[in-house]
């Protein structure tokens, strides 16, 4: 079980680093073409990807 929670925590942190890296292009990509709605897009992706990757890191700190 321990190595269960160790695997989903650094899929779910790798994950989470791969959402973030996407909102930040999403939001770069709104600012240069002045696409607020794309900006937004991109913002909220971002913290979908830094809450997944917190919670990875919470699910292999429990493994410890």
């Amino acid at each position: 079980m321990a190595d269960d929670l160790n695997r989903d925590g650094i899929e779910n942190q790798v994950k989470g680093a791969s959402k973030q890296v996407e909102g930040k292009v999403r939001n770069a990509v709104g600012g240069l073409t002045g696409d607020a709605s794309e900006q937004l897009k991109g913002k909220a992706k971002d913290l979908e990807g830094k809450a997944q990757r917190k919670i990875g890191e919470a699910e292999t700190n429990l493994d410890d």
